[in-house]
């Protein structure tokens, strides 16, 4: 009997131990799918189109391949050996001769809308979903349309002429001016949404590192199908919905990151929001007040950097008078000698590394077209300069954070989400691996890093990031948390030529400006209404339009009006900055700048009051009678001011001294000697 159980008793174990690894696997599996779901980037990967689809594209010469780079940043904070599947430049050349990998981003869309890139040339980048299976592509399309303007500068758009003189007149149909976005936006208008579902609260982009991406090019275009497929990620959609993922991600408390890590956003009152309006006299006392009482965390360690910063700002504070200066005005400035004194010492002592982590396109893929090309141009040319970078972080007193909030958004925004906190999670990320990987961080809080950022969602973005650092930001809004003495307003450029980006500057002379006021765009936010509720066709002297009809004859149209006015309206729009201002001065018309605690550009050092006009959004009902109230020569002196100060707000693709990227990068040395403290 008991040897016939034996067997019984075998079969039953073996039975019971294919059933137990069989579980198990079943288990691990479940597991590592879970896992895979939850860990994996939940951002776009862009292939390199050059190792992929060569047959195809050999056959269409009018095409190049456009490397966009890897969206899953960079690999694992531990792992240092540079093995990751990301495109990253290592080398100091590489970084300084990167001109083949820069996008010219053309005139920008609404924040919700679809996205489409204008590369120049009639070529356009966008970004749209497949109908076949719901993939997102980025798709190089080629403008049918599209024919080189060959017309001159000055020839008005239809509906409005210009005398012999000189003298504007009025519009002949005010109706006609209804769609010119001469604050730019895409003129190309994709129908279907981005991602219209999602399973991931942070939009499941899940990448493929073997075949992330099928380089498709199209043969020789037919009248209806006029784009070349250059670059496209599979990008699945699921079936949950939007609205249910954004709602998971405001009841949960944490999300995954592709780093590694989990974070959250801190909720905190926003006690700027109930800020009441500065009037420019305040503005400069905040100044004062924050230079002499803020200071950045006490550093960890000592550093004989930070004792050469110390010494620089001591001879700042005692810099000798500067007299006749034939190189700088020195009314635009608010003390012209510690300017001359600081500049100089910037130029032998400020030493800056770039950190090379992170992939295309947030991270070191500049944006050199639109509204938002001054956190472009100031990449690019930080990334060349070969007197500036070191190789060694070891031998920096500044760092360099090198991304984009234009692509950061472009890259991870769900349109019509009305969510930002996955560009917040991404770029948290992205710090603490710095933080983990380098020691320069910790030692001082993140107060010696820096980074300049032109997209209006730059402050919340950075706010939980970079709280620490000097932000130099083009919405410079105090009630968003902009630390004045702290923090630099960036200059928004409108550029529309990047190869030549002083085309057209310049404007007629003060004896020839006719128009006393112009001011002519689209309708975003809450003040630009009123202002045409006021001035619109309400008064010759003040030329106040909405939207001008679209075109490259009201683009001149526009450009004359600005070249040939005494001042150039520049009012809020959806924030507090616009790129008139910059615009103004580009066409030596001097800027009214209409935007309650904004901070202008570069204001720890120019003194804006001389060469520009600032007014309450409550006086707008005023706006001609404050204009009037200006003597002839007051206004001299602020024309020729506008023409004295145009330089520093110039982009060059060779810098030269006092243009535009020096002075940005001066203000951001100014902030970190009168902010740094001494271990």
């Amino acid at each position: 009997m008991v040897q016939l159980q034996k067997p019984w008793v075998t079969t039953i174990r073996r039975v019971v131990l294919v059933i137990a690894i069989a579980l198990s696997v079943l288990v691990f599996q479940t597991f590592m799918l879970s896992s895979r779901t939850a860990l994996s980037s939940p951002f776009p990967a862009f292939s390199d189109p050059e190792t992929e689809g060569r047959s195809s594209l050999s056959n269409v010469s009018s095409y190049h391949s456009l490397r966009v780079g890897e969206l899953s940043l960079l690999s694992d904070p531990r792992n240092s050996t540079g093995t990751s599947p990301v495109d990253v430049r290592t080398g100091e050349d590489d970084m300084l001769d990167d001109d083949e990998d820069d996008i010219d981003l053309g005139e920008d869309e609404e924040p919700e809308s679809e996205f489409s890139f204008d590369l120049g040339n009639g070529v356009i980048l966008k970004k749209v979903r497949d109908p076949n299976g719901g993939f997102i592509k980025l798709e190089k399309v080629v403008d049918p349309n599209y024919f080189p303007s060959t017309e001159k500068v000055g020839e008005p758009a239809p509906g409005y002429s210009f005398s012999s003189d000189g003298k504007h007149n009025a519009p002949l149909v005010s109706d006609q001016i209804k769609d010119f976005h001469n604050e730019p936006v895409s003129s190309v208008a994709v129908s279907s949404p981005l991602v219209s579902h999602t399973t991931d609260p942070l939009v499941d982009l899940s990448t493929n590192t073997s075949d992330p991406i099928s380089t498709v090019t199209t043969s020789t275009p037919s009248s209806e199908e006029q784009a070349t497929k250059i670059v496209s990620s599979s990008i699945k959609q699921s079936t949950e919905t939007l609205s249910k993922d954004s709602a998971q991600l405001a009841g949960k408390s944490t999300s995954y990151n592709s780093f590694g890590g989990n974070y959250t956003p801190k909720r905190r009152k926003n006690k700027w929001r109930a800020m009441p309006p500065l009037s420019m006299s305040e503005m400069n006392s905040l100044l004062l007040k924050n230079r002499a009482s803020y200071r950045s965390m006490r550093p960890r360690w000592s550093s004989a950097h930070d004792q050469n910063i110390l010494a620089a700002r001591a001879q700042i504070e005692n810099a000798p008078i500067s007299k006749n200066d034939q190189e700088l005005y020195e009314p635009a400035f608010r003390n012209l000698s510690m300017f001359k004194r600081s500049y100089e010492l910037m130029e032998s002592t400020l030493k800056v590394y770039v950190y090379k982590e992170g992939g295309r396109p947030i991270f070191h893929q500049p944006v050199l077209k639109g509204i938002y090309a001054s956190e472009g141009w100031f990449m690019k040319l930080m990334k060349r300069n070969r007197h500036l970078i070191v190789k060694d972080p070891r031998n920096a007193n500044m760092f360099y954070i090198p991304f984009s909030s234009r692509f950061l958004e472009f890259a991870l925004y769900v349109p019509n989400s009305h969510n930002k906190k996955n560009l917040v999670q991404y770029l948290q990320g992205y710090m603490d691996m710095i933080a983990a990987k380098y020691p320069f961080w910790n030692r001082t809080g993140g107060a010696d890093h820096f980074a300049a950022a032109c997209h209006d969602w730059a402050p919340y973005e950075t706010r939980h990031t970079m709280d620490s650092s000097i932000r130099a930001l083009c919405n410079a809004d105090l009630r968003e948390g902009f630390r004045v003495g702290k923090d630099v307003s960036l200059p928004e450029t409108l550029v529309l030529s990047p190869k030549n980006p002083l085309r057209e500057l310049g404007g007629s002379p003060a004896s020839e400006r006719f128009i006393l006021a112009f001011f002519a765009g689209n309708m975003h936010g809450r003040l630009r209404p009123i202002l045409l509720q006021h001035w619109e066709n309400k008064d010759p002297d003040m030329k106040i339009f909405g939207p001008m009809p679209p075109g490259v004859n009201s683009k001149k149209t526009y450009i004359q009006y600005m070249k040939t006015s005494k001042y150039c309206i520049c009012p809020r729009g959806y924030e507090v900055n616009s790129p008139r201002i910059v615009e103004s001065i580009f066409y030596e018309c001097v800027p009214v700048i209409i935007s309650d605690n904004y901070v202008p550009p570069l204001f720890e050092v120019l003194n804006w009051e001389a060469f520009s006009v600032i007014i309450p959004e409550a006086d707008v009902p005023r706006l001609k009678e404050i204009l009037m109230s200006i003597p002839s020569n007051k206004y001299l002196l602020l024309q020729k001011g506008v023409k004295k100060v145009q330089k520093h707000f110039l982009w060059h693709n060779s810098p030269v001294k006092y243009d535009l990227f020096h002075m940005i990068l001066h203000s951001i040395w100014f902030n970190r000697v009168f902010t740094i403290r001494a271990r």
